[in-house]
C-alpha cells in the first residue's frame, strides 16, 4: 500500500507500574538509546544475512504522524506539525518522544491500549483502575498483581477487580485468558487432552493453572475466594484426576497443608458469605490465596520469562505491526522468535528496570527500524519478520475517532503561539468529545478488513456530516471557506487531515474540482474534506 492512497477516493469524488522483587537476573539499567541501538544492531545483522536492504527512513511529516498516533493516540495538529518541521536539532526525535510520553495524552492513550488488550471480548472496563495506576506510575508487574488480587480494600484499587469479575463465571475462559494475555501461551487446546502439536503443553498445565482460580467466585457483586476446593478432570483415557497447582513453566508450587472442611463447616462458611453479600460488603481475603500465589510465582526470578516476554512481544507488535513471535499467544519452544536474542535482551531489560513499559516504548520508537518508510518499491516486499519496511496498521476505534475530530477542528483554534497550555486543554477537550464516536468503528484484529458499516457511515451518516463537516466557527471547513485561493485551501486541508502537503497531481485535480463547484463553494470544500477523511491513507498508521 502506498502512503498517498487518497487519490482513489478523490478520483471517485470528482465524478463522486513497581512491586519490588528480588531479581537474580537484574543488571545495570540500559538507557532508551541503548534499547534503540540493540534493536537496530540485531535487526540490521539479520537483514545483512538475508541480503536485504531496508526501506529508507519515512519522511519527517509521516514520522510525526506515526509517533503521535502510537504515543498519544491521535494525529498531530497542524501547529504541532509546523513546529516539528521547523526544528533542526539532531536530538529532535528524542526530545519529541520525551515530550509526548510526558503528556497527559500519553497516559490516556496507554489506558486505552491496556484496557483494550485486557478486556477485549468482554463488557467490562479497567479504565478507572488503569487511569489511577498509570498516573501513580505503577509498572506492569504491579498492575498484574493488582488484577490477580482484585481487592477492594485499598486506595487506588477501585475497579481492579473487573478483570476477574467479568470472567469468574467461566473459569475455563479465565484460565486461558490469563495464560494468553500475561504469559503469551494459549492452552485452550489442553483442556481436553495433551497438546497434539506441542510436547511441552499437557492437560495438567491447563487444570494446574485453573486451580489458581477455582476457589474464586462472585459473591453478590464482590469477588470472593474460599480456602478450599480442588479441580477434578478426566483424562482422554477416562481416568479421574485431581489437579495440582502448576504454572505454565511446569513448576508446581507448594501451598500450606489444609484439611478439607466438613460439610457443616462448608455450610457455615457459605452462610457467612451470604451475609456479606446481603450487607453489600466485600468478604475478607482468605488466610491463603491461590491467586496471590500465582501473582508471586509469575514474577519470581527464573519463572518471570513468560511474563516479560509476553508483554515485550505485544508492545513490539503494537508499535511495529508484527510480533517477534507470531501468533502472539504462541510463545513456545517450537515457535521460535524471528529474532530470539533480541526478544531475550528486551525481556531481561524490562525485568531489570522494574517492568517499566514506558521505557521500553520510548526505546522502541527511537530506533531506526521504527522510523522506516512503509513504502517498498524495490521488487517483492520482504518478509514481515525482517522488519525491513514499516507495516501498515489500522487505527483503533479511539484513535480513529480522536483523529477525525482533531482533523476537522479549525487549525487556528489549536494554535500554540499564545498559550500552549490552553492549546493542550483544547485538544484534550476535543479528544474527550470524540469518544462517543468510537463505538461506531470495529476494533482491528488479525488481518483487518474494513467492513461495510464504516463506508456506509461515512457515506450516509448524519453524524459525520454534522460533527465533522460543519462550516461553522471553530471547524476546518469554516476556516477553509475564509481562504481566498484553492491552493491555500488544499494546503490547509491536507495538513490538518493527512499531515502533509498535497502532491502536484492532487492539487491540480482538486483545484479543478473546486473550480467546478464555485457556485456552491462550501459544498465543494466539504466534499474534499470528506474524501480525505474517508481515504485509506487517513484510516491507517503507516
Amino acid at each position: 500500500m502506498t502512503t498517498h492512497s487518497s487519490l482513489m477516493c478523490l478520483t471517485a469524488l470528482c465524478c463522486l507500574w513497581p512491586v519490588a522483587h528480588a531479581r537474580a537476573d537484574q543488571r545495570p539499567a540500559a538507557s532508551i538509546g541503548e534499547i534503540a541501538r540493540v534493536v537496530d544492531e540485531q535487526l540490521d545483522r539479520a537483514l545483512a544475512k538475508e541480503g536485504v536492504q531496508p526501506a529508507p527512513p519515512a519522511d519527517e511529516a509521516n514520522l510525526l504522524r506515526r509517533l503521535s498516533l502510537d504515543l498519544i493516540g491521535r494525529i498531530p495538529t497542524t501547529p504541532e506539525l509546523q513546529s516539528w518541521l521547523a526544528e533542526r536539532s539532531p536530538e529532535k526525535r528524542a526530545q519529541w518522544i520525551d515530550r509526548l510520553t510526558a503528556s497527559p495524552e500519553f497516559l490516556a492513550h496507554q489506558v486505552n491500549e491496556l484496557d483494550a488488550l485486557l478486556m477485549y471480548g468482554t463488557k467490562g472496563s479497567l479504565q478507572e483502575y488503569l487511569t489511577v495506576a498509570l498516573r501513580e506510575g505503577r509498572h506492569w508487574d504491579r498492575i498484574f498483581t493488582d488484577l490477580m488480587l482484585a481487592r477492594e480494600d485499598g486506595s487506588g484499587l477501585k475497579g481492579a477487580d473487573q478483570f476477574l469479575k467479568v470472567r469468574i463465571k467461566d473459569t475455563d475462559r479465565l484460565t486461558n485468558d490469563v495464560s494468553m494475555l500475561f504469559f503469551g501461551v494459549n492452552i485452550s487446546c489442553t483442556q481436553c487432552h495433551d497438546h497434539p502439536l506441542v510436547d511441552e503443553w499437557k492437560q495438567d498445565h491447563f487444570y494446574g493453572l485453573k486451580s489458581f482460580f477455582v476457589r474464586s467466585f462472585d459473591n453478590g457483586g464482590f469477588l470472593a475466594e474460599r480456602e478450599y476446593g480442588v479441580v477434578s478432570y478426566k483424562t482422554p483415557k477416562g481416568e479421574d484426576r485431581a489437579a495440582t497447582l502448576m504454572f505454565v513453566s511446569g513448576t508446581k508450587p507448594r501451598e500450606p497443608a489444609a484439611a478439607e472442611p466438613s460439610n457443616d463447616e462448608k455450610k457455615a462458611e457459605m452462610a457467612r458469605f451470604k451475609e456479606w453479600a446481603k450487607q453489600k460488603v466485600a468478604p475478607p481475603a482468605p488466610k491463603f490465596s491461590r491467586r496471590a500465589l500465582l501473582a508471586e510465582l509469575a514474577l519470581r526470578p527464573g519463572e518471570n520469562r513468560f511474563f516479560a516476554r509476553s508483554i515485550v512481544n505485544r508492545l513490539w507488535y503494537r508499535l511495529m505491526g508484527y510480533g517477534l513471535v507470531m501468533p502472539l499467544d504462541q510463545l513456545r519452544s517450537e515457535n521460535t522468535a524471528s529474532h530470539p536474542e533480541l526478544l531475550d535482551w528486551l525481556s531481561r531489560d524490562l525485568i531489570a528496570n522494574g517492568y517499566d513499559l514506558t521505557r521500553t516504548i520510548r526505546g522502541l520508537v527511537l530506533s531506526k527500524a521504527y522510523a522506516r518508510s512503509s513504502q517498498w518499491t524495490n521488487g517483492e516486499r520482504p518478509k514481515a519478520e525482517l522488519f525491513a519496511v514499516a507495516q501498515v496498521r489500522p487505527l483503533s476505534p479511539l484513535q480513529l475517532a480522536a483523529s477525525l475530530h482533531v482533523a476537522t477542528t479549525d487549525p487556528e483554534f489549536l494554535a500554540t503561539t499564545e498559550d500552549p497550555a490552553e492549546a493542550s486543554r483544547r485538544v484534550t477537550s476535543i479528544v474527550n468529545q470524540s469518544r462517543s464516536l468510537a463505538p461506531l468503528f470495529d476494533m482491528p484484529q488479525g488481518d483487518f478488513q474494513v467492513g461495510t458499516t464504516e463506508p456506509l457511515l461515512f457515506s450516509n451518516g448524519e453524524r459525520i456530516a454534522s460533527e465533522l463537516l460543519s462550516a461553522g466557527s471553530g471547524r476546518l471547513v469554516g476556516r477553509l471557506k475564509q481562504l481566498s485561493s484553492s491552493s491555500e485551501q488544499l494546503d490547509t486541508a491536507y495538513a490538518a487531515v493527512l499531515s502533509r502537503r498535497p502532491e502536484t497531481s492532487e492539487s491540480e485535480l482538486l483545484a479543478k474540482y473546486l473550480d467546478q463547484r464555485r457556485p456552491r463553494p462550501v459544498e465543494g470544500l466539504q466534499q474534499v474534506v470528506w474524501a480525505l477523511l474517508s481515504s485509506a491513507e487517513f484510516r491507517f498508521n503507516y
